[in-house]
């Protein structure tokens, strides 16, 4: 998309609504971000919340927890009703606030911890491999469907212990509810989800009773940690456990493939920095924060004024909604030198991908892992891996990923033949 004159971004800026957006927008909304930080940073939306696209703003709403809460139990009323939608994402971890958030993040984090997460390495390696050797078999590759999501729903099944018979349907539930995160829901993706989150309940019920007959290692099975609770301290309740373990395998899934896939197809739109990195294998660390920063996986965050406040000198009255435009913060000149350069030697490189504060990704390493040892595999198995059409976006807002990518691929070795 051409550069917007003063005029056209004023315009962009005046007319942005989250409810109504054009196909422009899903396949490239970087634009309509950077008329919103130059003209109306804080944007009032038309259903009057407001919708924030400066860095320091961004940051500053997730520092502040107490002025701003993630509870959703009164914003999703009118969009979900008495439904399971509603019962679910009223508990997960991520739309809740402290005490019950706290008691279940750290359930979730004390089996993440840095030594559990370096064991699942060399298993995380042999999953990689096999799909890659799969995929130069063929020659070609749906990246998304044959790569980038088998890996996080392998991992985060593992974590949960889900037998492997039993996990094709957990990509198709996590996509349904996720959908329905969307700022406009349809009455199909409504139901969808609605029918999901039933689905996968009544899948949970199952495996936690049998977990119950018998348990795994606390340490490294996340699930009968969440059963078993804090010792000496209290356990979740049927609902909190079921649900959150319904947030675990969407939140380990759907951001990680769209920061595998993304990743892998922005270094085909930027050769000299696939070349940096073909040349120097070390650099993949800082590659994956560029991946992160330059198309953020999950690009909206939520959250609700609980008293009169203010935001960049805004007055904000309590019980105002605010958005959170993670993709625009990450794109912010005055926290990035020449932002929508992709530089996979950027330093320092302090983004919000993974948000900031107590709600901060408990996972954000598992994902750090994930994406290094897939992405960095990916080039060096095929240096030369090329589109082999027009790969097509998920359609969504608030995750921003693709549905297929398809790519010829071109083995290390067919270089010099």
């Amino acid at each position: 998309m051409p550069p917007a004159t003063a005029s056209d971004a004023s315009t962009l800026a005046r007319d942005f609504d989250l409810r109504h957006l054009d196909p422009a927008f899903h396949a490239d909304p970087y634009p309509v971000y950077h008329a919103l930080r130059t003209h109306e940073p804080v944007k009032r939306m038309p259903d009057g919340s407001l919708f924030l696209t400066r860095f320091r703003d961004v940051q500053a709403v997730y520092r502040d927890a107490k002025t701003f809460s993630s509870d959703k139990t009164v914003e999703f009323k009118p969009k979900y009703g008495d439904s399971p939608l509603y019962a679910h994402h009223t508990t997960s971890l991520v739309f809740n606030d402290p005490p019950r958030h706290t008691r279940v993040r750290k359930l979730i984090a004390g089996a993440l911890t840095a030594r559990a997460i370096a064991a699942m390495e060399p298993g995380l390696v042999r999953l990689v491999d096999g799909l890659l050797d799969a995929a130069a078999a063929r020659g070609r590759i749906d990246l998304i469907g044959e790569f980038a999501s088998a890996i996080p729903v392998e991992i985060i099944g593992n974590l949960l212990d889900v037998p492997h018979a039993e996990r094709e349907p957990l990509r198709d539930w996590s996509l349904a509810i996720l959908g329905a995160l969307e700022p406009s829901l349809t009455e199909a993706q409504f139901e969808r989800g609605n029918r999901a989150v039933d689905e996968f309940v009544g899948y949970l019920r199952d495996l936690v009773a049998r977990r119950r007959r018998a348990p795994g290692d606390p340490q490294h099975d996340v699930l009968t940690r969440l059963i078993q609770g804090e010792e000496g301290g209290e356990q979740l309740s049927e609902a909190e456990l079921l649900q959150n373990c319904i947030f675990i395998l969407n939140a380990g899934h759907e951001t990680t493939t769209n920061l595998i896939g993304n990743g892998l197809v922005t270094l085909t739109q930027w050769p000299e920095q696939r070349a940096a990195l073909l040349h120097e294998p070390s650099l993949i660390e800082s590659a994956v924060e560029e991946c992160l920063r330059f198309e953020s996986s999950n690009q909206l965050g939520n959250r609700m004024a609980t008293v009169d406040t203010e935001i960049g000198g805004i007055a904000v009255a309590r019980g105002t909604p605010v958005t959170l435009c993670i993709g625009a913060a990450n794109r912010d000149p005055e926290q990035f030198t020449d932002p929508d350069r992709f530089d996979i030697r950027r330093d320092p490189n302090r983004h919000l991908a993974f948000g900031f504060g107590i709600h901060q990704c408990a996972g954000l390493s598992l994902a750090r892992l994930e994406a290094r040892i897939a992405i960095g595999r990916f080039v060096r198995r095929f240096p030369d891996y090329r589109l082999d059409g027009e790969p097509t976006r998920g359609g969504r807002v608030r995750f921003r990923g693709f549905a297929e990518v398809p790519l010829e691929l071109v083995p290390a070795a067919s270089r010099t033949a």
